[in-house]
């Protein structure tokens, strides 16, 4: 062979290996940025129903706590987001970060010590069972379904992996200004 078909043979195969890293990439920008957008959990948060809605608007709902930073919770996130859009028309999704102080109220109400931590309300706003941890899809699927059908719910109080909530706070054991210091 000659050294100018050496040459070619040599640039197509450049040309070739180049021309399928593109391709190569540009699927891996679209597949990945189609499952982040529909699945993260910021995207579910923007767009939940707020609490003030969900509580005075007839319908059932489940209230999520979650953080950004919980591996459950991102684990859980995409079964979801199926969920969520299998059931939206019977069921208020509502998700709350535990990151946000503005939420305090709620995580002290419906004592929330380890994310994801679940509230089940009835079509009133009452607060009628709950889950923590990380749970199977088809144990949600079918809360959601007695939930709707105003029944009991048969996977209540039920604990999974958990992320423990971890504070900005710190607590100093003895100083009697702690509420947890006070009988």
């Amino acid at each position: 062979m000659s050294e100018n078909n050496i040459n070619s043979v040599n640039q197509i195969r450049n040309l070739i290996i180049a021309l399928i890293a593109i391709i190569l990439g540009i699927v891996l920008v679209l597949s990945s940025q189609t499952t982040v957008n529909s699945e993260s959990l910021e995207s579910q948060a923007k767009q939940a129903i707020p609490l003030e809605l969900a509580v005075n608007n007839g319908k059932p709902s489940l209230v999520e706590f979650y953080a950004n930073w919980c591996t459950s919770c991102q684990a859980m996130a995409s079964d979801l987001a199926i969920l969520k859009q299998e059931y939206q028309k019977d069921v208020n999704f509502v998700m709350l970060n535990v990151d946000n102080t503005k939420w305090l109220p709620e995580v002290l109400n419906y004592n929330v010590d380890g994310i994801p931590h679940f509230v089940f309300l009835d079509n009133q706003g009452t607060a009628i069972a709950s889950s923590i941890g990380e749970q199977p899809y088809n144990i949600f699927k079918e809360n959601l379904q007695a939930l709707i059908a105003e029944k009991s719910l048969p996977y209540v109080n039920l604990n999974g992996n958990i992320s423990s909530l971890k504070s900005n706070n710190e607590i100093i054991e003895g100083n009697n200004d702690n509420p947890r210091d006070h009988s």
